[in-house]
């Protein structure tokens, strides 16, 4: 069977790791300093699959982008100066391409073509192209404008407030930045929950005006953005999975350098507390834009918890990889209000239930989350599966740290999407 790798058991975890750049900042940094007027240069870029992704857009829209060892230079062209693309701009498998981008296509004076990979073509598009449409954007595509492929003709925007039916950066980031196309009107949107707000952070970076409260976020059309230099934070994210495995795996110590603890991404920070985690967080000096630490986690007793509420936002993708900590926890973990999840990678509350169970976990499905009770013994012996889920791949390989037997882990290659470093990490703090 292709791209099947076989992982085995860890006696302890022990030394540190400065994990990849944030996912989600690289994201933004390119497309922001694609759109303002100016040289940005990007450090720390995560150079994963679905920022190259963005990258390889942009670059079709006239935009010279350079990537030299980790820094990217981006040559902005300003709000006005994209170039219709000569080809479809295919987003590979990012979901933060497709949503973002569209917000900026929308109040171009041209036509694009947004493709993107098998799992793309399933997830909704419309949460992002209805607001579009009531800001005046032409957007067709399949069960309209519902699935890519998605055909954008640009048009003349106006502003509107916006109550968005579910917490959703990529829906806020979409609106905003569509709403600075607009004539001098101000643009809201107003969420259930307030999602994360890198958009928001990284759009005062680069000089607009951004008003916030509790609940929703508001630019004034008209405002250019002024180039500057951008450092990514490593990604909370990504050391989610040495957090899960520092304090599951017997005998380990784990200190994870330059993580981005931006409070609306911490709540995986939460969890670890509240299940009783040992873990140190030391606030680092060279503040940014962006909240910056170093996190120490030990092998730790756990006691399950119920995650749900304003905290779901907080840690929506760090659910796969709390379900396997909650299985090394004493007593049930309940997770809710995160039907979110259904419409990720994969169905990611399906997919972890049943990739888990294979290897011994007591875990059940719900409409909106997960039961999973703790603690179990981890049988391993099976062949697990990412489903082209990079999250899900790298949970699975976590787990296969405790298991007792080893396991095969099927298309572990998603991984690359967003830590491409991920196995070498693993390997140096194996012991």
């Amino acid at each position: 069977m292709a791209d099947l790798k076989k992982l085995s058991k860890v006696s302890s975890l022990a030394g540190s790791v400065e994990v990849p750049g944030d996912k989600s900042i690289s994201h933004r940094a390119v497309m922001f300093g694609a759109i303002a007027d100016g040289k940005t240069e990007i450090s720390n870029f995560l150079m994963g699959a679905d920022c190259l992704s963005t990258v390889s857009c942009f670059r079709k829209m006239g935009v010279a982008i350079d990537i030299q060892e980790g820094l990217v230079t981006v040559e902005g062209k300003g709000l006005d100066g994209l170039e219709e693309p000569s080809e479809i701009l295919d987003v590979g498998n990012s979901g933060t391409t497709t949503r973002l981008m569209m917000g900026i296509l929308a109040g171009t004076d041209f036509h694009s073509c947004i493709i993107g990979d098998e799992s793309i073509a399933k997830r909704p598009m419309s949460r992002v192209t209805n607001p579009l449409k009531l800001m005046g954007a032409t957007i067709d595509g399949r069960e309209n404008g519902q699935y890519t492929p998605l055909a954008i003709r640009g048009n003349n925007l106006n502003g509107i407030n916006y109550e968005s039916p579910v917490a959703s950066a990529q829906v806020k980031s979409a609106i905003l930045l569509a709403g600075l196309r607009t004539n001098q009107e101000e643009t809201i949107v107003t969420e259930p929950h307030k999602s994360r707000d890198h958009t928001e952070r990284m759009l005062r970076a680069f000089g607009v005006k951004v008003k916030e409260d509790e609940r929703s976020a508001s630019v004034i059309g008209g405002q250019s953005l002024k180039a500057t230099n951008i450092f990514v934070p490593g990604d909370i994210s990504s050391a989610a999975f040495f957090l899960v495995a520092g304090a599951i795996v017997p005998n380990s110590e784990i200190l994870l350098r330059n993580v981005g603890i931006n409070p609306t991404r911490t709540g995986i920070l939460d969890v670890l507390k509240m299940m009783g985690a040992s873990i140190e967080i030391i606030p680092q000096e060279n503040q940014t834009f962006e909240p910056i630490a170093d996190i120490l986690i030990k092998t730790s007793s756990l006691k399950g918890t119920t995650i749900s509420g304003d905290l779901i936002p907080k840690l929506i993708d760090e659910i796969p990889v709390i379900a396997l900590l909650a299985t090394q926890a004493e007593g049930d973990t309940i997770i809710k209000d995160a039907s979110e999840l259904k419409v990720k990678e994969t169905n990611r509350i399906d997919t972890v239930v049943g990739e888990l169970t294979k290897i011994g976990a007591n875990i059940k499905a719900t409409d909106d989350g997960m039961v999973i009770t703790g603690k179990s013994n981890l049988l391993g012996n099976a062949t697990v599966s990412s489903h082209g889920d990079h999250r899900i791949g790298m949970m699975l390989a976590i787990a296969s740290c405790i298991t007792e037997q080893p396991i095969n882990l099927q298309d572990a290659t998603a991984i690359d999407v967003s830590y491409p470093n991920f196995f070498d990490h693993l390997s140096v703090l194996s012991k």
